[in-house]
């Protein structure tokens, strides 16, 4: 194992508690504070399969998108067989926040897969309802 994983790496919290308190910093948004949860080469793919490097790029996506946004996290999935080695973890739940116009919003859907390693994030991908809410907003589709 890299030296530099290890050192960083905190082997007391397991996969789902390392996705929850990633996620608790990220909404902050402390993404400096959420690099600690994350291995260097982190690969993230964030809605629209945009790939990202670091936490930092998501916050500042997200603020071009919307004036304000959180996640409800409803419930953290480990999938079955996981080991300290590779385990992968599913965050579900639904967005809430502000449109950049202001306007309110909350129960869009939304899906994070992590795979965690020895204590860190090295894969992220991000789907949510977005997208579509935003085609909707603009005369475009109808839920």
């Amino acid at each position: 194992m890299d030296a530099s994983v290890s050192q960083q790496s905190n082997p007391a919290l397991d996969p789902a508690a390392v996705v929850d308190e990633f996620l608790r910093l990220v909404m902050i948004p402390d993404p400096q504070s959420a690099s600690r949860f994350t291995a260097p080469g982190i690969r993230i793919r964030f809605t629209g399969n945009r790939p990202m490097q670091a936490p930092g790029d998501t916050s500042a996506f997200n603020a071009k998108r919307y004036a304000w946004v959180k996640k409800k996290i409803e419930r953290t999935e480990t999938v079955a067989g996981g080991t300290p080695e590779e385990t992968v973890v599913y965050s579900l739940g639904t967005l809430y926040g502000a449109w950049p116009d202001g306007t309110a919003f909350e129960g869009n859907r939304y899906v994070d897969r992590y795979v965690v390693r020895h204590g860190l994030i090295v894969q992220m991908d991000v789907w949510n309802d977005s997208a579509e809410w935003l085609l909707v907003r603009a005369g475009l589709a109808v839920l």
